[in-house]
């Protein structure tokens, strides 16, 4: 079964792109951020012809998820993120899969700092670790994936000193990102490339693609139900070089049997 993530920066127009992807590498489950889509014009019969079945949050211009699942219904389990009931922005969504309960999430950038929106960032990873405790809890194979905006450490980008004063890498943004691995869950892409160089996304200005100024911040956790059953995990770096492409590329996850 690969688990995959793919912030598809408008699904919109990126969909000749999205397609290819998901008939190419063909995942059991995709899941997509920044759809930039309200509900009613989400493309899902589009998806349907190659034979995934969708659900999703979307939301007019910017933010929005999707869980796609091949062959089968995606059950939804859950379609916003508990602990603040004013937050309306469409950041997450959970659905059970082949037994696998999915959590598909765009967390906040948080950009500038210090400021309202690092203090939303941080209060939405208060309440992703909350969530992702109850998931815990339950014990059944769980999956959060999606889009963290949080470069976990220096490893993690291609100039730390360039990043420094980004959201994304923050102490703060950081250290709460370690609290969820220090609860049990398992970073995926990190576990099996322990030394790093791994980026997932490439910023359309300064030439950022091809000199591979790049860093990672979408990310596979798993459970220990599905860790332990981890085979292979990385990125589908080349989509990213293709044409009218996102600016990040695809990450995935196999899990056997």
């Amino acid at each position: 079964m690969r688990i995959a993530s793919f912030n598809i920066n408008g699904v919109k127009a990126r969909l000749p792109r999205l397609i290819e992807w998901l008939e190419e590498t063909r995942p059991a489950v995709a899941c997509l951020q920044e759809i930039k889509s309200q509900d009613e014009s989400f493309p899902a019969a589009e998806f349907e012809k190659i034979g995934y079945r969708a659900i999703w949050h979307g939301q007019k211009g910017f933010n929005g998820v999707a869980i796609l699942a091949d062959g089968v219904e995606p059950v939804e389990a859950q379609r916003t993120l508990p602990g603040d009931p004013e937050d309306l922005h469409a950041r997450y969504i959970e659905a059970d899969v082949n037994g696998v309960r999915i959590a598909c999430i765009y967390l906040p950038n948080g950009n500038p700092q210090p400021g309202p929106k690092f203090d939303y960032k941080l209060a939405w990873m208060d309440r992703l670790r909350a969530r992702m405790a109850e998931l815990w809890a339950q014990e059944i194979p769980c999956a959060v994936v999606g889009d963290f905006n949080v470069i976990p450490e220096d490893k993690d980008v291609w100039s730390p000193a360039a990043m420094a004063s980004d959201a994304l890498m923050q102490p703060e943004s950081r250290a709460a990102y370690r609290r969820l691995l220090a609860d049990g869950w398992t970073d995926a892409i990190d576990t099996l490339n322990p030394r790093g160089g791994v980026w997932t996304f490439w910023d359309y200005q300064a030439g950022a693609w091809p000199r591979d100024h790049g860093f990672r911040i979408d990310h596979l956790l798993l459970s220990p139900e599905l860790a332990d059953r981890m085979t292979a995990a990385g990125v589908d770096k080349e989509y990213r070089g293709r044409e009218k492409a996102s600016d990040h590329a695809p990450v995935w996850v196999e899990i056997g049997d």
